[in-house]
């Protein structure tokens, strides 16, 4: 049928398109919860994988990549909540011969810990900045501001962060903004234009994805959000969060990059510079976890870290 013969080609058309690779693109590492799936951790270091850098939530590298050079995997730290040892673990693995060049700050310090936030008043979160990341940026290293949400608070949290810290006698400045978005594409570019206009400095897209929505709906927004990435020249790096099972997924089982059998579903090939093979999120399930919110795949993090 013509309408059929259509539609395949139409199909192939976009896959093709979608086939892209950029160096900003990197890895929000969520590890699985089942020790069964632990393979899933190397697929995104695969020989054809586009991923150049990752993050974990933690100031220490992933055991899963220890076998991965800083050049070919670069590793960049972050300082969850306050810590009083992150600025000497950074200079331990700085020591070590781990070439550290970028770190990040606090994880949706506006958010609530029901959600996979930090929660932080901007006070505390001052204090803990001037101690643990002015002495990084001191030795050379480039940090990125505090990761809010998407949401208005999260500007008004900013305001009140900054403020504290003048007020605690320090000028404590960001190298870049990461930005957390989970919704479509033209709230997406409203929100990096609002963050870019106000702070005027680059930006890292640390979180994003289209929850909950159909497959076809979901891919398009992935496109045409990774191509206005990899186009605007203040869009330093991105990360896609979607690096797990679509069956374990908290934000709709078609954002997932791996279907239930652990295989790339489009999003995932695409995300890796591959072509599409036309595995379904839906295909395969896994038994086990079933994340309902942001903060269940935090805890996944968290809990199964160390056995990683």
């Amino acid at each position: 049928m013509k309408l059929a013969t259509s539609i395949v080609l139409l199909t192939a058309s976009s896959r093709a398109t979608a086939q892209t690779q950029s160096s900003k693109r990197g890895l929000v590492f969520v590890p699985p919860d089942n020790p069964k799936f632990v393979h899933d951790n190397q697929v995104w270091v695969e020989a054809s994988s586009d991923l150049s850098w990752y993050y974990n939530y933690q100031p220490s590298p992933s055991a899963a990549y220890s076998n991965r050079s800083q050049a070919e995997f670069e590793f960049v730290p972050m300082l969850w909540s306050p810590s009083d040892t992150f600025a000497t673990t950074i200079q331990g693995l700085i020591s070590g011969g781990r070439n550290i060049t970028h770190v990040m700050g606090f994880n949706e310090p506006d958010g609530t810990v029901s959600t996979g936030g930090s929660s932080l008043d901007p006070v505390t979160a001052a204090k803990s900045w001037i101690e643990q990341i002015e002495p990084l940026r001191q030795m050379g290293i480039k940090a990125g501001a505090p990761g809010v949400t998407g949401s208005p608070r999260g500007f008004t949290w900013l305001n009140d962060f900054f403020s504290s810290c003048a007020s605690q006698g320090t000028n404590c400045t960001a190298d870049f903004f990461p930005v957390h978005w989970y919704g479509d594409f033209g709230g997406l570019a409203s929100h990096m234009g609002q963050v870019y206009g106000t702070y005027n400095k680059s930006i890292w897209v640390t979180e994003y994805a289209l929850n909950n929505q159909s497959l076809s709906v979901t891919q398009e927004f992935f496109n045409t959000s990774m191509e206005y990435f990899d186009r605007l020249a203040y869009v330093e790096r991105y990360s896609y969060f979607g690096s797990f099972r679509s069956d374990v997924s908290n934000v709709g089982p078609n954002a997932a990059m791996l279907n239930g059998n652990g295989q790339l579903t489009d999003i995932g090939n695409w995300y890796l510079g591959r072509a599409a093979q036309g595995n379904l999120p839906t295909e395969g399930r896994a038994a086990g976890f079933k994340a309902g919110s942001k903060i269940a795949l935090a805890v996944t993090v968290f809990a199964g870290w160390w056995a990683l």
